[in-house]
């Protein structure tokens, strides 16, 4: 008898390492199980054309803003995505549809002697259930979002028509590699033979890197910075406006996205260059469809927790930036708005580098420290012992949603709250 959706995902949670909640010892730096299981399933993987997106910030967004558009020029798009905020069923959508409970409960239910057998990661069945199920319902085009690096993440087995990183920073080290160098290496892994990349960001570090992984698979490589500019930029509460340029020409006017934060800048510029080279390959995409992609983003496909404002009085917002990059990028706009008081809602988990995080913080915020609920999040006490090193000053609470609750109780209208540091503190308050 099939178990009920609940009991599904608490037999894999159990039989099952996940990245998410115990860290690296749950990654298998190969990609035999995830060969195991798509061999088992009869290939799903290529089944389905697919665009390949990874990066060290911005793929989330960018994979978003391709299935957007691709949905408003008239295609059935898959979109997978990790981690999930509220429901795993997230992390699999077509046309923003989530997957079924019941297609899950039956797909563990099919395959669970195959599961026993392998012993795959929980990443790794995920990955096999999400091409299963883009192959099961024949979508025109999937959008994969790597989880952690490329070269041996489970979604690169996928032979792509497009490649995408957006970007290269510092995040997860202790993993791909305590360099710049050595974390582009891993990510320019996706770089398929023949198969066109785009990349979103320009580093001296790591360009050389791309360009001699794309000659030797005879790919054709787009530096969008180098091909695309924005000519006009500004945030506005509901997401961002911009021109773009191609070139010394205008090539967009008055861009309209709902996606919001500074960051989004460099994911537009990825996005047009993406769509550019799928116009190349034949897609017919207009302008209004990547009009009314971007500026449907969150509706076409269920995006939360980027730049995402929860209420005005007092005006609080979440990001899920936690890597030294992705913060960078997030207090630049927090600080950029005037208040009374900035109020921070803000935890972490053990294996960031907390430090250089903490580093970029602004002193003159109050700080309510907390701890998300899963086991490799930071014991607040043990954030604020270390964020005090850095003068950020504040109180700690045991869960996210008590620090939240304090936070809102001690603001004025004139005050900006911000809830962030982990993907899984934003995930307990949106």
């Amino acid at each position: 008898m099939a178990l009920s959706y609940e009991h599904t995902l608490d037999y894999l949670y159990s039989q099952l390492p996940m990245f998410t909640r115990i860290g690296a010892a749950a990654i298998k730096a190969d990609l035999t199980n995830t060969i195991a299981l798509c061999t088992a399933l009869n290939e799903p993987q290529n089944k389905f054309k697919s665009i390949h997106v990874a990066g060290t910030n911005g793929k989330g967004s960018t994979s978003h803003m391709l299935a957007s558009v691709l949905q408003e020029a008239g295609f059935k798009v898959g979109l997978y995505t990790s981690p999930h905020l509220k429901d795993f069923r997230e992390r699999i959508r077509i046309n923003g549809q989530m997957i079924t409970e019941e297609e899950i409960v039956d797909f563990v239910d099919v395959h669970k002697s195959i599961f026993e057998e392998i012993k795959p990661s929980f990443f790794e069945w995920t990955v096999a259930l999400c091409f299963q199920h883009f192959a099961k319902h024949k979508v025109d085009i999937a959008i994969i979002e790597a989880g952690l690096g490329g070269r041996l993440d489970s979604t690169n087995i996928i032979s792509p028509i497009l490649s995408v990183i957006t970007n290269i920073g510092w995040d997860h080290m202790d993993l791909l590699g305590d360099s710049l160098e050595k974390i582009a290496f891993e990510k320019a892994g996706i770089i398929k033979p023949k198969t066109p990349i785009v990349i979103g960001e320009i580093l001296t570090e790591t360009e050389l890197i791309f360009k001699n992984k794309a000659k030797q698979e005879q790919s054709e490589i787009v530096f969008a910075e180098k091909e695309y500019s924005m000519d006009y930029f500004v945030t506005t509460r509901k997401g961002v406006l911009c021109d773009v340029k191609k070139g010394n020409q205008m090539y967009f006017k008055n861009l309209d996205c709902d996606l919001g934060g500074i960051y989004q800048q460099k994911n537009i510029i990825t996005l047009v260059a993406c769509i550019d080279k799928l116009k190349e390959q034949g897609y017919r995409i207009s302008e209004n469809d990547i009009r009314c992609g971007l500026e449907n983003v969150k509706r076409n496909t269920g995006l939360m927790g980027r730049w995402h404002v929860l209420q005005n009085k007092p005006f609080t917002v979440c990001d899920t930036g936690h890597n030294v990059d992705g913060i960078k990028y997030v207090m630049r706009q927090l600080t950029s708005i005037p208040c009374k008081k900035l109020r921070m809602v803000f935890g972490m988990v053990k294996d960031k580098d907390i430090r250089k995080v903490l580093a970029l913080l602004p002193k003159d915020a109050e700080y309510y420290f907390c701890k998300a609920k899963l086991p490799r999040a930071l014991d607040e006490k043990d954030l604020q012992t270390q964020a005090s090193a850095y003068g950020l000053m504040g109180s700690t609470y045991p869960s996210v949603i008590e620090a939240y609750q304090a936070a809102q109780k001690e603001s004025t209208d004139e005050d900006v709250i911000f809830v962030g540091g982990s993907t899984f503190v934003v995930a307990e308050v949106v």
